[in-house]
């Protein structure tokens, strides 16, 4: 019983991740309405940045970690949101209108440019974190088994359902959140009713990116390292992910990318590792198939 709760536990973190990411691309693909990866480079590009700063920071004007961490943190933020704005603005709002099927291909050539400037900035160094709140608490006890979470795991926790549950409020009752459903269903009759469609495109891809970027900070404060190996990894899963729920809802794909957050747990908990990525796939795609409701894409 308290192996199974231990589990339970552990899932915690990793559904919550998977559910900010998930709502995050929702956002994203509700505007663009094709795959992109870039969005995992993007996490995995904030998490690099960070670590970069970190080390200068801390190693170079040696600073004390805490204020390490907020200058490589706030360098992440700068950098990520920055090239996100760029991405959206120059390359993916362009093609959307003109040639949609060029996303796909132009999210690999952005991905490549992201990697590659991220690893000639740490001079292909694999970077890492000093453990920081890695003190447990206990939430459930008999004479030989304790459940435990860390404090870092419940700090991130807490603020990605933080990210989902306000995200989700601004899209349920502003009215960025009325013009944004008013984009994703139809961008030319939402501009016949003077919402600027591009404007909303911009809004919507930077969100995702601000999403991406604090989950990516908040994993790397987590494992002390990333990579973008991890980051395209996530980037593929949530592509899926997202679709358990349904893209059309980015509270929905959020629920959805719960449930596999707990799935994968409970299989790498009970069943064999080597496994694991390709039931959790085989999976999505199953889910893809049977619940596929979205209007066909031209």
């Amino acid at each position: 019983m308290g192996y199974l709760l231990q589990q339970l536990a552990n899932a915690v973190p990793l559904a919550a991740l998977y559910a900010a990411l998930a709502f995050g691309y929702a956002l994203a693909f509700g505007v663009t309405k094709r795959a992109d990866i870039t969005y995992g480079a993007v996490f995995a590009f904030a998490g690099q940045i960070l670590l970069l700063f970190t080390d200068f920071a801390y190693n170079r004007l040696w600073l004390v970690l805490p204020a390490s961490l907020a200058i490589g943190a706030v360098m992440s933020f700068a950098y990520s949101l920055g090239a996100g704005f760029w991405i959206g603005r120059s390359v993916m709002q362009p093609l959307v209108q003109r040639s949609p099927n060029t996303v796909i291909v132009a999210a690999l050539g952005v991905t490549i440019l992201l990697m590659e400037t991220a690893r000639l900035a740490s001079d292909t160094r694999e970077l890492w974190l000093s453990p920081f709140l890695n003190r447990t608490v206990v939430f459930w006890s008999d004479a030989s088994f304790k459940v435990t979470l860390t404090y870092i795991q419940l700090i991130n926790t807490g603020l990605m359902c933080a990210l989902i549950a306000v995200g989700g409020l601004v899209l349920r009752r502003s009215a960025w959140g009325r013009v944004w459903r008013a984009v994703t269903d139809d961008p030319l009759a939402a501009e016949l009713c003077g919402v600027s469609a591009i404007r909303v495109f911009l809004a919507a891809y930077v969100a995702a990116v601000f999403i991406a970027t604090c989950c990516g900070i908040l994993t790397t404060f987590y494992y002390g390292s990333m990579d973008f190996g991890a980051g395209l990894l996530f980037g593929l899963k949530v592509l899926m992910i997202a679709a358990a729920g349904g893209y059309s809802d980015p509270l929905k794909s959020a629920g959805g990318a719960a449930g596999i957050g707990f799935a994968e747990t409970l299989w790498t908990a009970y069943g064999p590792f080597l496994w694991r990525d390709f039931v959790i796939f085989s999976l999505l795609v199953f889910l893809l198939v049977l619940s596929r409701r979205e209007r066909a894409i031209p």
